[in-house]
């Protein structure tokens, strides 16, 4: 069975197999989380994304993890949705992109990823229903993973997390 964990911090810092970056389409860096991971995994992390991209929102794919330091091995890439009020699909699609996330670690026979907040940024998703969105999901997805860590950036990041795992422990 797989543990979950929450902590805060730097994602890119991460002891684990493989970390998601909250993507755009076009896979070759942004802002927030993604710009942090391009920035620590370097240049050809955006080459390896173009190569793949684009990539719609919900879905997932894996590059190498290039710079970034061992065991990192992979970032997994996933297009999360634009908040537009909540009615239009948005939580099927951010549940989609743990899912895909997930499948695709699988697929690669990890052991251990860890996840941001995602689309809670500059696509604005409301935090506390990205929270249970992500908790719920990674809960009922069956993985072969034995560690998913979920890494909050900041304090209020992490405490609503921590209060939906505990919701569900």
């Amino acid at each position: 069975m797989v543990s979950i964990e929450v902590a805060r911090g730097d994602i890119t810092r991460e002891n684990v197999d493989a970390i998601v970056t909250a993507a755009n389409e076009s896979l070759m860096g942004g802002g927030g989380v993604d710009g942090a991971v391009h920035r620590a995994a370097g240049p050809r992390l955006a080459e390896a994304g173009a190569a793949l991209a684009p990539c719609p929102p919900g879905e997932a794919v894996a590059t190498p993890a290039f710079n970034l330091t061992p065991p990192i091995r992979h970032v997994i890439h996933t297009v999360g949705p634009v908040w537009e009020g909540g009615g239009h699909g948005e939580a099927d699609v951010l549940a989609s992109c743990y899912r895909r996330s997930l499948q695709v670690a699988d697929d690669l026979g990890l052991t251990s990823i860890a996840f941001p907040a995602i689309a809670t940024g500059i696509y604005g998703y409301p935090p506390a229903e990205a929270a249970h969105i992500a908790i719920t999901t990674l809960r009922t997805t069956p993985t072969s993973l034995t560690l998913v860590r979920l890494v909050a950036f900041d304090e209020s990041t992490e405490s609503l997390l921590t209060t939906e795992l505990s919701r569900t422990d």
